[in-house]
């Protein structure tokens, strides 16, 4: 069984090591880390070791281990990482990669400790997201979670000036952004605390860390959105599903329980962001065929502080769908408009939509409209197969009446 030990050291030119490591560095054979991590202890290192760079692909790493720990009667390989190498770390990976191997960790602190240290700042409460290597969902869920104090791992993508920039385009003001640069090195190390006007504008060298600080009770988060409140499409209200439809056909959704939702037909963006905001656990993908509502949904999404949904721009029926995404396949479905081509839609759906996903639909009982969509709904139904729950129907003030529908498998 291949083992590894994994040591954790922070960016000080000079570390520092107790004497049960400094052993385990003296013996050993085959190490392995970052280039940054050679250089910090390289002087350390026995003549005859053996070093394996940490690059992309992994999958050529791990096979670096096998062939090298098959060489050495120990069977040890000794990896340097930042910090703690079970947060976020190294560590992680070889358990995923390599789940049957002996794993022992010497954690130094890691970054996000360290600079709260030297705020003098308690980290018990702190919500951890790391951007290194992953995309936004995290750090836009604690923002519209309203998380109080954020500790965010950067990259060279989602630098403090783009995390910055992005909460000023969603409204997030009410932060300050405590910077860590270099943290353990005595000749680089620097920490600033700027607001996100003067972060957004600031080009901070790698490696670098972020904690926001906020106030938790400035904000309240709107259950319902007032309709007043969004762009229009030609300043047509009837172009908006409303705001006690909006938030019955949430719940017909059963969002609390779901990952990924498409809004297919999203006009103004009410259903996308009403969802984003309640559920902010969701994936969105939302879907509309008139190119003039792109503006509009961003519009709206920065004006409610809606980050994340991700919109497309075409005729559903023709577009690739997104189901190959990280984000996964649909899981619940909300048709907001169809062209008619109502079964067309719901076919294409269901090539790939999840087998406990569920697809809603509001129809409206207008006396002059011309085709009934409740009855191509229930064709759609009957022809692909589906099981439909019983409608629920409702009346807002003097609207038609709308029938929320809802199907499954």
């Amino acid at each position: 069984m291949l083992r590894f030990i994994v040591i954790g050291i922070t960016d000080n030119p000079q570390p520092w090591f107790p004497p049960e490591v400094l052993e385990i560095i003296k013996e050993g054979k085959v190490f392995s880390g970052g280039k940054r991590h050679h250089e910090i202890i390289a002087s350390l290192l026995p003549e005859d070791a053996e070093w394996i760079d940490i690059t992309v692909p992994l999958d050529a790493v791990f096979e670096q281990y096998s062939h090298h720990s098959q060489r050495f009667s120990v069977g040890s390989i000794i990896v340097f990482a930042s910090g703690d190498p079970l947060f976020f770390g190294f560590a992680n990976t070889i358990k995923h990669k390599m789940p049957e191997s002996e794993i022992v960790v010497y954690p130094t602190f890691n970054s996000l400790q360290m600079l709260a240290h030297r705020l003098l700042m308690p980290y018990h409460d702190m919500r951890i997201v790391s951007l290194t290597g992953r995309p936004w969902p995290e750090f836009d869920k604690a923002l519209i979670e309203h998380a109080g104090k954020i500790g965010i791992l950067t990259d060279k993508e989602h630098t403090p000036a783009a995390i910055a920039q992005r909460m000023l385009d969603y409204g997030y003001k009410g932060y300050t952004m405590h910077i860590g640069e270099h943290l353990g090195n005595p000749q680089q190390e620097k920490v600033s605390t700027l607001t996100l006007e003067e972060a957004a504008k600031r080009e901070v060298p790698m490696p670098n860390c972020v904690i926001l600080c906020g106030e938790t009770a400035e904000h309240t988060r709107l259950f319902g959105i007032p309709d007043s409140g969004f762009s229009l499409l030609d300043g047509r209200e009837k172009m908006i599903t409303k705001m006690p439809i909006r938030l019955l056909t949430l719940q017909a959704l059963d969002l609390p329980k779901k990952h990924v939702l498409w809004d297919i037909g999203f006009c103004t963006g009410s259903i996308s962001i009403e969802a984003r905001l309640q559920f902010p656990h969701l994936h969105i993908e939302a879907f509309e065929i008139r190119p003039e509502c792109e503006s509009i949904i961003h519009e709206n999404a920065r004006r409610f502080g809606a980050p994340g949904i991700n919109v497309h721009i075409g005729d559903f029926l023709e577009a690739t769908t997104p189901a190959d995404s990280p984000t996964g396949i649909p899981d619940a479905v909300f048709i907001g408009g169809h062209g008619g081509k109502l079964k067309e839609i719901i076919a294409k759906v269901l090539t790939v939509l999840a087998d406990d996903g569920c697809i809603v639909m509001n129809s409206v009982k207008a006396p002059l409209v011309k085709t009934d969509s409740h009855q191509l709904w229930d064709e759609a139904c009957r022809e692909l197969g589906l099981r439909q729950e019983p409608p629920m129907r409702i009346i807002i003030d003097e609207h038609h009446p709308i029938e929320i529908l809802k199907c499954k498998r």
